[in-house]
């Protein structure tokens, strides 16, 4: 399990982390304290990984295409 702020995380990083602690418990062959703390870190990588999500979606939501396909829109979209 990394100990990397999640909050720093990449949606990338985020999700294989959150594999790994799924299939730790998924294993079962952890004690029940490590148990406890790898269900709270995937509750928050998932939560962490529904925000970026949102984000991602936002953004996307603010790109209009016109006619030809083209981005169109009052709205810039900002990559970063």
């Amino acid at each position: 399990m990394s100990e990397a702020p999640i909050s720093e995380m990449s949606f990338e990083q985020a999700m294989a982390e959150l594999e790994r602690v799924v299939g730790q418990l998924e294993r079962g062959d952890v004690p029940l304290d490590q148990s406890i703390a790898l269900y709270t870190r995937g509750a928050d990588l998932k939560k962490h990984c529904e925000a970026k999500l949102r984000a991602a979606e936002e953004k996307v939501s603010q790109i209009t295409l016109d006619s030809d396909g083209q981005p169109n829109g009052s709205t810039p979209f900002n990559a970063g």
